[in-house]
C-alpha cells in the first residue's frame, strides 16, 4: 500500500477510547480530535520493517499563528529523555567507564547521596535507571524561560532557586519501583562528574553523532538558533505557554529536545541491534540487559517494558508543561512509533494515534484475540453456586442456557464468557472471573478480578 494511502487511512480512523477496556468510540478524523482536545499541533513517525516508513507534521507550532508544523519541528521530549539517556549510560558501562553495579557515591564528586538518620544507603545505577532507588522527587515543572535557573547540585539539594524539595533516598532501595526523576538528575550529576563535560556534549558524542542526529538536543536553555523551528507549548484550552516553553535544567530527566524521526532512528538502531544487524551504539547483549525486568515486571533499565512474546514492546512517555510525548518499539519485529504534541490537554490522542497506527500496520498485541473456548456443560455445572467473602459482598453462579451468569448481591446477572475452563470475562464491564479448586478438584472459590484487585469469595455448601 502506498504511504499516503496509510497516512490517510490513519488520520481518518482514530477511535476514542472510552471507560470500557477494548471497546471504542466512533471513528473521527485527526483533525476533529485536535480539535476536541484543544492541540494545535502534533508530529508523527512510524518505523516498518526496520525502517523509517514517513514522518509527517499536523496543525501549527502556535495556537493562532501560521506555522505549520513538520518533520523537523522541534518538540520537548520530556520523560522520553530518560531512556535515551539510560541507552548512553549503558554504552559507558559496555566501554568499562561505569559499573551499573557500584555504589553511585563511589563516582559522584560534586554531590553525594545524603545519610538518613546516620544511615548510608547504597544506590546503583541499576536501581537509579529502573527506578528502584528508592529516591524522592517523581518530576519536575520546569523554569520560566525569563527566571533564574539552578544548577544541578542546588536541584539535587533543593536550594534556592530550585523549585523542587531535595533528592534523597526515604525507602530501602532496591526493595521496589517508584518512579523518580530525581533519581535519573542523580545520575546525570554521576556522569557529568565521571566525564567532565557539558552534558549536552556528553549525549551528542554517545547518541546524536554516531547516528548523524542533527535534529536533537540536550542543550538547557534552547539555543536562540534553533528557536525558529520550535513548537509552542499549550498546557490547557490552547493556550500558548508565557515565553512558548519552559527551560528544564534537569536534562537527563526532561530536557531533550528533538524530533519524532531523530527518535525513530534511535529505535531502528535498537531494533537492529536486536536482530544483530547492527552495533553502533550497545551490543544485542547489553540491550538485552536494559530489556530485562528488573525490581517489576513492567520496567527494564530506562524503558518501560510492554505486552508479552512476539506481542513484547518497549517505550516510555513524556511529559512536560505544554508538551506530552510517546516512543514505542517492538522488541521482535521492526516496527513502531513515535508521537509528539504540544499541548497537555491532547495526551489523550497519544494512545488513540498510537491505535490507529497498530490497526494499520496490524501489530501484534493491539486488538484483541477473539477467543472461543468451548467448556463443557459438567464443568459449567460445578461452578454453579453460591459464594460469600469472610466479609463482604456475596455472591451466585447461574447456569444461562450454555452460558454463566454472575449474580452479585442485588445486581442483575453479568453474562460470563470463557477465556479458558476457569477463567471468564464479563460482558461489557472491565472484570474478570476465575475459579479455584482443591487438591480434590472440588470448585471452593472465585475471585473477580478489577482496576487491578482481586476479591476472593468462598463456594458455600450446604
Amino acid at each position: 500500500m502506498a504511504i499516503e494511502e496509510r497516512i490517510e487511512a490513519i488520520i481518518k480512523r482514530l477511535q476514542p477510547e472510552t471507560h470500557l477496556r477494548n471497546k471504542y468510540g466512533q471513528e473521527a478524523t485527526l483533525a476533529d480530535r485536535m480539535k476536541y482536545y484543544n492541540t494545535p499541533g502534533v508530529s508523527i513517525a512510524v518505523i516498518n520493517d526496520f525502517k523509517l516508513d514517513w514522518a509527517r507534521g499536523f496543525g501549527v507550532c502556535e495556537a493562532g499563528k501560521p506555522q505549520p508544523v513538520t518533520e523537523t519541528t522541534l518538540f520537548q521530549a520530556a520523560s522520553v529523555s530518560k531512556p535515551i539517556f539510560a541507552i548512553a549510560v549503558m554504552r559507558l558501562v559496555q566501554e568499562g567507564k561505569l559499573d551499573l553495579d557500584r555504589d553511585v557515591n563511589d563516582y559522584l564528586t560534586s554531590w553525594k547521596i545524603p545519610s538518613v538518620s546516620g544511615w548510608q544507603p547504597k544506590v546503583t545505577l541499576r536501581q537509579l535507571l529502573s527506578h528502584s532507588a528508592g529516591v524522592t522527587i517523581q518530576g519536575f515543572p520546569g523554569y520560566e524561560r525569563t527566571g533564574e535557573l539552578p544548577k544541578l547540585v542546588q536541584i539535587l539539594n533543593g536550594q534556592h532557586p530550585a523549585n523542587t524539595s531535595s533528592v534523597e533516598v526515604n525507602v530501602i532501595p532496591g526493595l521496589q519501583f517508584r518512579y523518580s526523576g530525581g533519581g535519573t538528575t542523580i545520575a546525570q550529576q554521576l556522569v557529568e562528574d565521571r566525564l567532565n563535560q557539558p552534558f549536552a556534549e556528553i549525549m551528542s558524542e554517545l547518541i546524536f553523532a554516531p547516528l548523524g542526529l542533527t535534529n536533537s538536543t540536550y542543550e538547557q536553555p534552547l539555543p536562540s538558533q534553533r528557536h525558529e523551528t520550535t513548537a509552542t507549548g499549550h498546557p490547557w484550552k490552547g493556550r500558548p505557554l508565557p515565553g512558548k516553553w519552559y527551560v528544564y535544567p534537569e536534562m537527563a530527566a526532561a530536557g531533550l529536545w528533538t524530533v519524532p524521526s531523530d527518535l525513530a532512528r534511535i529505535g531502528i538502531e535498537l531494533q537492529l541491534t536486536l536482530q544483530h544487524h547492527s552495533s553502533r551504539i550497545l551490543s544485542a547483549e547489553t540491550l538485552n540487559e536494559m530489556l530485562t525486568a528488573q525490581i517489576e515486571n513492567h520496567m527494564g533499565i530506562g524503558f518501560f517494558l510492554e505486552g508479552e512474546g512476539e506481542a513484547s514492546r518497549f517505550g516510555h512517555n513524556g511529559w512536560n508543561e505544554g508538551f506530552v510525548s510517546r516512543f514505542v518499539l517492538s522488541k521482535h519485529h521492526g516496527y513502531g512509533a513515535v508521537i509528539m504534541i504540544n499541548s497537555n490537554e491532547g495526551n489523550a490522542l497519544l494512545g488513540e494515534i498510537e491505535h490507529a497506527i497498530a490497526r494499520e500496520y496490524g501489530w501484534l498485541g493491539y486488538s484483541p484475540d477473539q477467543i472461543n473456548v468451548d467448556v463443557s456443560p459438567n464443568i459449567l455445572k460445578e461452578y454453579v453456586g453460591d459464594y460469600k467473602a469472610t466479609s463482604g459482598p456475596h455472591a451466585s453462579i447461574n447456569l444461562d442456557g450454555n452460558n454463566l451468569a454472575l449474580r452479585i448481591q442485588e445486581q442483575s446477572p453479568i453474562r460470563l464468557s470463557p477465556e479458558s475452563e476457569t477463567k471468564f470475562s464479563t460482558d461489557g464491564l472491565n472484570a474478570s472471573v476465575d475459579f479455584e479448586r482443591d487438591d480434590d478438584g472440588q470448585v471452593v472459590a472465585l475471585h473477580i478480578h478489577q482496576e487491578g484487585r482481586a476479591f476472593r469469595l468462598d463456594k458455600t455448601f450446604d
